[in-house]
C-alpha cells in the first residue's frame, strides 16, 4: 500500500490531536478499512484521570475509537471474505488488551481491523448508519452468549421458538437495542424497560412488552409480564439497572443469571453477596467476543444475511455530530453532556485522499 494516513492521537494527559499516522498494512487475518464513518462511545469519551483506571494497559501516545465503517482498502494472509472496495463495518479493536496498538484505534483514516469481528454491509445501509453498530453489538453479544455470562445459544436466521424470556432493562441504549434484537434471533421473548418516550422503538425492534423503568412499580410490572414464563437471563444496563433487575429475578422462575453492563466496583461488591441467594451477576466487557468463538459467529456467521434481509437494523438512529477527525472531541464532549436514544457519529470527509 502507498499513500499517508491521518489519526486523531490521544496522549497520556488526555489532549488530542490531529496528526500523521503510518499507513497500516494488515497481518494475517486482517484487513485495512478505508474508514467513512466512526461512532464515539462512552469509553471514549473517559476523563484522562480515569482512563487509566479502565484501561490500564494501553500506551500513550494512541489512537482510540471502536466503531468504524468504511471501504477495505487491503487485505491480509488468509482472508477470504472481502476484497479491495467492500463496504464494511467492523470492531477497531487497539483498547483491547490483546491487541493494544494505535494502528487498530477506529479514530483514523485508515485502520487496521480482525477478519473475525469485521462485516459486509449491503447497499441499502449507509456507512453512518453501520458505524452505530460494533461496541454496542460487542457488548450485547458478550452479555447474552459467552460462556461465563448468560450463556444464550447462538441467533439465527430461523431459531427455534422457545418458551423463556429474555428480560432487557435499559432496552434504548446502544447496547439495550441491539441486545433486544439478537435475543429474538436466538429465539427467545423479550420483555424490556425504557423511557416511556421510546417504547415504540424498542417494540418494533421485537421486545414483546416495555415498561418505563422510571415507574415506582415497575418491578412488579415486568414480574407480571414475565407471566409463568421463566427467565432465560437478564441483561442490566445503564446506572441503577442491576437494582431492579435483582428485584425481577428474584420475583421469578428460571435463570438467576444477571448480566451487567454498568461495571463498578459496587457491582461486583453486590455479586458476591448475591451469589449466596443463588443469583449470579456478572460485569460485561465489550470487547471479549474480539478474541473469543462469540466474535466470529455474530460478525461473520449471523450478522452479513441478517443486516441483507433486514432481519437485523443498525441502531440506535446516527446523529451527525461532525466532519472529519478534528470534529471527535466536539462529539465526546456532546456525548458526555447526554444523549437518548440516538449514536453520535463523525463522517471522515470522502473529497479528502490520501493516496
Amino acid at each position: 500500500m502507498s499513500g499517508g494516513n491521518e489519526a486523531l492521537w490521544l496522549d497520556a494527559r488526555g489532549r488530542f490531536e490531529v496528526r500523521e499516522a503510518g499507513r497500516p498494512s494488515p497481518g494475517p487475518g486482517q484487513v485495512v478499512v478505508r474508514v467513512r464513518s466512526v461512532a464515539v462511545n462512552p469509553v471514549d469519551a473517559i476523563p484522562a484521570p480515569f482512563r487509566r483506571l479502565v484501561t490500564p494497559w494501553v500506551r500513550y501516545p494512541t489512537v482510540i475509537g471502536t466503531d468504524v465503517a468504511g471501504e477495505i482498502a487491503a487485505v491480509g494472509e488468509g482472508v477470504t471474505r472481502f476484497r479491495i472496495g467492500d463496504r464494511v463495518v467492523g470492531f477497531a479493536a487497539g483498547q483491547e488488551r490483546p491487541r493494544n496498538t494505535p494502528s487498530e484505534g477506529g479514530f483514523q483514516r485508515y485502520v487496521t481491523v480482525l477478519e473475525r469481528v469485521c462485516t459486509g454491509i449491503p447497499d441499502a445501509v449507509s456507512f453512518e448508519r453501520a458505524s452505530v453498530l460494533p461496541l454496542a453489538l460487542s457488548t450485547a453479544a458478550a452479555g447474552l452468549y459467552e460462556e461465563d455470562q448468560l450463556a444464550l445459544p447462538f441467533p439465527g436466521s430461523t431459531p427455534p421458538v422457545r418458551d423463556e424470556v429474555v428480560l432487557v432493562w435499559g432496552a434504548s441504549t446502544s447496547v439495550g437495542t441491539n441486545a433486544v434484537q439478537l435475543a429474538r434471533a436466538s429465539g427467545y421473548a423479550v420483555v424490556a424497560t425504557a423511557g416511556r418516550h421510546n417504547h415504540d422503538l424498542v417494540r418494533s425492534l421485537g421486545a414483546e412488552a416495555v415498561f418505563d423503568y422510571r415507574d415506582r412499580d415497575v418491578h412488579l410490572e415486568v414480574i407480571d409480564a414475565v407471566g409463568g414464563r421463566q427467565l432465560a437471563g437478564t441483561i442490566a444496563i445503564g446506572s441503577g439497572s442491576l437494582t431492579h433487575a435483582l428485584r425481577v429475578v428474584r420475583g421469578t422462575e428460571g435463570d438467576k443469571r444477571i448480566a451487567s453492563a454498568y461495571p463498578d466496583p459496587i457491582t461486583r461488591l453486590r455479586a458476591l453477596l448475591e451469589r449466596t441467594r443463588g443469583i449470579r451477576v456478572t460485569s460485561i466487557w465489550g470487547g471479549t467476543p474480539v478474541v473469543s468463538p462469540v466474535g466470529p459467529a455474530i460478525f461473520r456467521d449471523f450478522l452479513p444475511e441478517a443486516l441483507a434481509s433486514g432481519r437485523f437494523r443498525p441502531a440506535p438512529e446516527p446523529r451527525l455530530s461532525g466532519v472529519g477527525l478534528s470534529q471527535i472531541p466536539g462529539a465526546l464532549a456532546e456525548l458526555r453532556a447526554g444523549v437518548s436514544a440516538a449514536k453520535l457519529i463523525v463522517t471522515i470527509d470522502p473529497e479528502v485522499q490520501t493516496s
